[in-house]
């Protein structure tokens, strides 16, 4: 089975860096879940060699959030240190679905999805990486391959050996179905490490089982096995599920700075430290207050994606809207149609903050919206745009828009 994948990376096998100090090696392995084989990662980085540090993603979404940032982060440390990060878009393997923490078969994508949530995904990515040190691939370079290359490396692996994983054999005990393409998903994954000449694989805990078979993969076809790090999955905003935009529970890179300081304001206490950790690379300090602490953090990670100074603004524009109830200066201006007209209200809430139809009428019926302070009536959901024009409409704590009708 012949690869022309595989002849792209004997500039960095040749090219050598200075291994690591002391600090800097032990800021690079600092909160990993799991660095395999023990001790290997640090025998790579001593050598001198520059490393190929590879990192998978599948454009299942347009956006990053935070928790993406958890690895990206631990990336640029590679990349600081002369390392080559080769980042792969899974735009094949976001057709198969990642088995990964699921209870059930991923729904597939269209491919002008993927590849527009790959366009998105890959600019926001270097806001955080250096786009000088990485390698952007695509795995449709090598796994959009003839049955010939497909049945020879199908042939490689057992079905015995993939059930392995704890997800599916949650599924088996509940007899919930396991498709094929499932099955396919680690090979591929793992094949992607072959075909980069991968030497370190990073990823979140959840993909433990998929970095390790990366490994076996490699073997499969005479290459020395890389090293793994995976590193902790970030909690939401709720500090219970992960962070994920379908939990709504996430922070966005590329939010306005308000959203992302305010949603940040919303953690819950306990889980600060980890965020401080993941985020940060540092520790809570004990004695800091939270209220306080939670601010600093708010504040830092504001700059870190919208800006310098942005954090201190987002900071004093939350305190006039939640501390003594004003709307802040910069509210943008949602058109709603003709003042003659009337208006369907979840319609409008779903347009102006990004929201489904179902989860603004519901927000209506629970109270969360209000109408220059004053909460909407749930049952009222068509209204005359004359009655609204030139006034708040607020959903929640933080998403507001002054309505313009004309």
């Amino acid at each position: 089975m012949t690869n022309p994948a595989l002849q792209t990376s004997a500039g960095d096998e040749a090219r050598t860096v200075d291994p690591p100090s002391a600090a800097e090696l032990e800021a690079l392995l600092r909160g990993a879940s799991d660095v395999l084989p023990s001790g290997r990662l640090v025998e790579q980085l001593s050598a001198g060699r520059a490393l190929r540090v590879k990192f998978g993603v599948d454009p299942t979404s347009p956006d990053i959030h935070l928790g993406h940032t958890v690895v990206l982060n631990r990336l640029r440390m590679f990349q600081e240190l002369g390392h080559t990060v080769v980042l792969i878009i899974g735009d094949q393997t976001a057709r198969v679905g990642d088995p990964s923490g699921r209870s059930e078969l991923r729904p597939q994508l269209e491919p002008a999805e993927i590849e527009a949530n790959t366009l998105t995904y890959t600019d926001q990515a270097f806001r955080v990486l250096d786009r000088d040190r990485t390698e952007l691939r695509y795995n449709s370079e090598w796994l959009a391959m003839g049955s010939e290359g497909f049945i020879d490396l199908m042939r490689r692996f057992t079905v015995a050996r993939l059930l392995e994983r704890d997800d599916f054999a949650r599924r088996i005990e509940r007899a919930e179905p396991i498709s094929m393409l499932e099955l396919l998903y680690p090979i591929m994954q793992g094949y992607d490490s072959v075909a980069v000449r991968s030497d370190v694989e990073l990823g979140g805990s959840d993909q433990k089982f998929n970095l390790l078979f990366g490994r076996t993969v490699q073997e499969s076809f005479g290459m020395p096995p890389q090293s793994i790090m995976t590193l902790p999955i970030l909690p939401g905003t709720d500090g219970v599920r992960k962070m994920s935009k379908s939990y709504g529970n996430y922070v966005g890179v590329t939010d306005p700075p308000g959203e992302i300081f305010g949603r940040l304001m919303s953690i819950p206490d306990e889980v600060m430290g980890t965020y401080y950790e993941l985020l940060l690379g540092e520790a809570l300090d004990p004695g800091a207050h939270p209220a306080v602490a939670k601010r600093a953090l708010a504040r830092r990670i504001t700059d870190r994606f919208a800006g310098p100074g942005e954090g201190e603004r987002a900071e004093a524009t939350f305190d006039r809207v939640h501390r003594d109830g004003a709307v802040p200066d910069d509210v943008e201006t949602f058109p709603i149609g003709p003042r003659d007209g009337e208006v369907h209200l979840p319609a409008v809430l779903a347009a102006a903050f990004g929201l489904s139809r179902s989860e603004a009428r519901r927000g209506l019926g629970s109270g969360a919206v209000r109408l220059d302070g004053e909460p909407l009536d749930g049952g009222r959901l068509d209204v005359p745009a004359g009655e609204l024009d030139g006034r708040v409409i607020r959903f929640g704590k933080r998403r507001q828009a002054r309505l313009e009708a004309h």
